[in-house]
């Protein structure tokens, strides 16, 4: 499958740390790819390096086969890579609604007026139309990640980040999450998914990549990557014999 977004060779450090050292990683267009690895590992760098939030040092980062490795992140936003975090900020004092407009104007690029279709339809998907004109401060933390993830769809993406977006959720609010991420999908967003919660992972993605380091340490089939050895030793701390 031909990449749709893709680190190449990529490395970046932080003083004398480097933090993601030569990975390649990539997603295909409406593939679903989930990346774990431990604490440390680089996975957020990863992301951000994605979003241009951050430069590498090398390598190259590139969308739709062309090079954006000096792309602003609003124009990055524009050609459709949208990212969600695991701690939403909303614009608490707006309605969940106009919260979601934001993101159709200013991270598609569209007018009011173009941006209010998508941006309904955004809440829809994420279930969070009967809650459209209530204060977003008044959500839970469910509801605002439903909300978090409303944002970045009503950017139009082609490719959605999320970092470990199913944090401090219970299993049943993980689970809803879940399906709203799923119905993303199934109308055609390529995903990359950072998680610690690897079966929560498995309900989504088709392939999983394993970083360690900040380099590439395995990645292919869900079952096949969690059935390695190495992966049980460096990332579950299990020593296979």
């Amino acid at each position: 499958m031909a990449a749709l977004l893709a680190l190449e060779n990529v490395s970046k450090t932080f003083g004398s740390l480097r933090v993601v050292d030569g990975l390649t990683v990539s997603v295909g267009e409406g593939e679903a790819l989930g990346v774990i690895g431990p604490n440390g590992a680089g996975k957020t760098t990863a992301l951000n390096l994605m979003i241009g939030r951050l430069r590498p040092e090398s390598g190259t980062v590139t969308f739709a086969g062309r090079d954006i490795t000096s792309t602003s992140p609003p124009a990055r936003c524009r050609a459709g890579i949208a990212l969600t975090h695991q701690i939403p900020h909303p614009f608490e004092a707006l309605t969940v609604f106009e919260n979601v407009l934001v993101g159709g104007v200013f991270g598609a690029g569209a007018s009011e007026r173009l941006a209010h279709g998508p941006s309904m339809a955004a809440l829809e998907l994420a279930g969070l139309a009967s809650k459209a004109n209530t204060r977003a401060g008044a959500l839970t933390l469910l509801e605002r990640k439903r909300l978090e993830l409303a944002r970045a769809l009503a950017t139009g993406p082609r490719v959605l980040l999320l970092d470990e977006i199913a944090g401090g959720l219970s299993e049943h609010e993980v689970h809803e999450l879940v399906a709203v991420i799923r119905r993303a999908h199934g109308a055609g967003v390529a995903i990359i998914w950072i998680e610690h919660i690897v079966h929560t992972l498995r309900r989504v993605v088709s392939r999983l990549a394993v970083i360690s380091a900040g380099r590439m340490l395995v990645e292919g089939a869900p079952d096949e990557v969690m059935a390695s050895a190495l992966v049980q030793r460096v990332y579950l701390g299990i020593d296979v014999q």
